[in-house]
């Protein structure tokens, strides 16, 4: 009788063995559906990109407005009777040390 006992026991073991860790067992199934949504994250975020890049393309090819913001942002270009300014911001004198320590105490 213990026998049969053992005997069952192992056959049950061997049979558990692939459902758990097997080619298509539990632990694979769960490795695999985590990859399927680490893909579909970032498919998700290219498509918002590529939502995007469509939309400038669209803009670029219809309006004027688009072209004329890159040309000002990118070349620094302006229109007819506009005036280019840049503002390039000031150095702190190196040497001017006792107007930090006044400035730190305020």
């Amino acid at each position: 009788m213990r026998i049969v006992v053992y005997g069952m026991l192992a056959l049950l073991v061997i049979i558990q063995y692939p459902l758990w860790l097997g080619k298509g067992g539990w632990l694979r199934v769960y490795e695999l559906d985590r990859q399927v949504s680490k893909q579909m994250e970032k498919n998700d975020a290219l498509a918002a990109r590529n939502a995007k890049l469509s939309g400038e393309v669209k803009d670029l090819k219809d309006g004027t407005k688009a072209i004329e913001e890159r040309a000002r942002a990118e070349h620094g270009m302006s229109k007819e009777g506009e005036v280019f300014v840049q503002v390039v911001p000031g150095k702190k004198p190196a040497n001017d040390a006792t107007s930090d320590e006044a400035a730190k105490a305020k």
